[in-house]
């Protein structure tokens, strides 16, 4: 890559975190789906990015073959054009000639799956943290089953990623029924608790013997190793993992599911999908249009309720 080439990719991955709020990971992936089309192409100048070149990529792309024998997504692919066609989108405002980054589609997928667990599954999945409570005799293991069990009832309640969740802070303020949290691209958002969720999250804080800041901590048995207590999204992720298998659910239950749960629920009791789009914090409708197509069975039963009876 020539030097150009490589002064351009760094002020766009510097617009990206500075001036666009990107997560340093975001822009770290970016960073590297550049890198591999610039090596791929061998392009050395923005004006050397030409279709026959990204066509070329997407060919290569296309043919890769993953660790477990199959071949790239689609989806994966689309993340490599998504970040070469907002590398063009900057240099055409810095006035840079290069493609143009309309002409860059990306590739046509499937919709979405959503492998969401029933009501039932939801009901014990919630239930199991409290239930692993009253089984339990160690007092920290009863600890740690209450941090769990607010941990739980708050995802549902609020839909917040996993990533919002870890980043809350002790002194969470549980006199008002909602709370401001600060999403993806530093963009803030109210969210609400319910009545299980504020008196769990309570409760846990009532239990609580340590002084840590953050609002979820380690528990473990080497947590007092550690300057930072804070939970990991990946701790938070074991501890789904753990109560779901307690609760007898077969599929793959994660943090994320419980968002998937919270907003299907909302659409499923009448809420319009503008409402669920602004709850979740996604910038695009149709991130959140992913979900209604989970209400058909809703709307089936509407239909067979009220049409034609008038007959």
């Amino acid at each position: 890559m020539s030097s150009n080439l490589e002064k351009n990719k760094q002020e766009f991955l510097e617009y990206l975190e500075i001036e666009r709020g990107r997560a340093v990971k975001t822009v770290e992936n970016y960073d590297r789906y550049l890198v591999r089309f610039f090596d791929h192409t061998k392009v050395k100048n923005p004006k050397d990015i030409t279709e026959a070149k990204v066509r070329e990529f997407r060919l290569w792309l296309n043919r890769q073959v993953t660790q477990d024998g199959g071949t790239l997504k689609r989806r994966t692919q689309n993340y490599y054009l998504i970040a070469i066609r907002a590398f063009l989108k900057f240099l055409r405002k810095r006035g840079i000639t290069s493609l143009s980054p309309e002409r860059i589609e990306l590739a046509k997928v499937p919709q979405r799956d959503l492998d969401l667990i029933t009501r039932a599954e939801l009901n014990r999945l919630l239930a199991a943290p409290m239930q692993a409570y009253k089984e339990a005799e160690d007092e920290a293991v009863k600890l740690r089953a209450i941090r769990d069990n607010a941990m739980l009832q708050l995802l549902f309640s609020t839909g917040l990623r996993v990533s919002e969740l870890t980043s809350l802070n002790s002194d969470i303020d549980l006199s008002k029924d909602e709370m401001s949290v600060r999403g993806k691209g530093d963009k803030v958002r109210v969210v609400f608790f319910s009545s299980e969720a504020k008196k769990a999250v309570q409760r846990y804080l009532d239990e609580r013997k340590d002084l840590d800041e953050a609002l979820f901590v380690n528990m473990g048995r080497n947590a007092s190793e550690h300057n930072d207590l804070r939970l990991t999204p990946r701790s938070v992720e074991r501890a789904v993992k753990h109560y779901a298998t307690r609760a007898g659910i077969t599929k793959t239950v994660t943090p994320h599911g419980l968002r998937h749960s919270f907003a299907t629920d909302l659409l499923q009791n009448g809420a319009d999908i503008r409402s669920v789009q602004a709850l979740l914090g996604h910038a695009n409708i149709a991130t959140t249009q992913i979900y209604t197509h989970v209400t058909d069975k809703h709307l089936k039963d509407i239909h067979a309720k009220f049409h034609n009876k008038g007959k």
